[in-house]
């Protein structure tokens, strides 16, 4: 087995490898590492820190791990009421029982609560994942939010000077009012984190309950005239341009996707997003 310590030079942390196959995000990577599902040239691991190369054979559940396909990255148009996760307590439909057929398995880049709709990325790649999720990359979310009130520019002020809710400090949010139509307002606001229900708890915390919620962009990606539930696969030529990949790093779409159609709320969970969660999951 590669990687006999984990300051091994050699090959890449296993976690890193199974994300990077598309497996599951690093953090689930992991967790699959400590109950024993792994293993590495028939012998089952029960620790993270360990590298491998590609001259060991690894599997998960007993099924053998594929060499990293290429990084791939879709923009999807979620609808309200779904959910974030692989699963649900309550028996709600997530986000991946309404993925259209010829999906492959897929993570969602943080996510967006039952209420909120708009753009939402999925990835089949653990680690561009992780890296999309980190506060560092600085990436702007953009929201359209529709509150109920009159918000004036004083209203909106401690928003913009950055607000501390509960012990929790949030960074300063661009916020703009673009119209107002009767009891309710139309606000378009920025921030460059993803904290839980960030954009509902900050515009609540001054007067403005918001009774909807769009994710208009993340980042480069926008979300256009995608239709809710629709998905569209990001050219690779654009995906290595905005991530700085290597040319081999995203190859070429395997089939294009149909839009998803109705939802199928009988369907079982078929893909997760790793479990990701707190701090930069983007929940807002």
């Amino acid at each position: 087995m590669s990687g006999k310590s984990p300051t091994s030079p050699e090959g890449e942390r296993i976690a890193k490898v199974l994300a990077r196959a598309g497996v599951a995000s690093r953090r689930e990577a992991e967790r699959l590492i400590t109950e024993g599902r792994v293993s590495v040239n028939g012998k089952r691991i029960e620790r993270a820190a360990l590298n491998v190369t590609d001259r060991d054979r690894i599997t998960v559940d007993g099924r053998e791990i594929g060499a990293p396909e290429p990084v791939r990255l879709w923009l999807y148009h979620k609808p309200a009421g779904l959910v974030t996760t692989t699963k649900d307590e309550q028996g709600r439909p997530t986000v991946f029982d309404e993925l259209p057929e010829g999906m492959p398995r897929v993570m969602s880049v943080g996510r967006l609560d039952l209420n909120s709709e708009g753009l939402l990325l999925l990835t089949n790649d653990g680690a561009v994942k992780r890296r999309l999720e980190l506060p560092a990359t600085g990436w702007t979310r953009r929201y359209r939010a529709r509150v109920k009130g009159r918000p004036t520019e004083d209203t909106l002020a401690p928003i913009r000077a950055g607000l501390t809710l509960e012990g929790e400090r949030f960074q300063p949010m661009t916020v703009r009012i673009d119209r107002q139509t009767g009891a309710n307002a139309w606000l378009t606001i920025s921030l460059q984190e993803g904290r839980n229900r960030e954009v509902r708890r900050a515009l609540e915390a001054v007067g403005l309950p918001v009774n909807r919620l769009i994710r208009v962009s993340y980042g480069p990606f926008q979300l256009g005239e995608l239709k809710p539930g629709a998905v569209e696969e990001v050219k690779p030529r654009i995906l290595r341009d905005q991530l700085g990949l290597a040319p081999e790093a995203a190859g070429a779409p395997e089939k294009s996707v149909k839009p998803a159609r109705a939802r199928r709320r009988s369907a079982p969970p078929r893909r997760g997003n790793g479990g990701n969660g707190g701090r930069g999951s983007g929940r807002t």
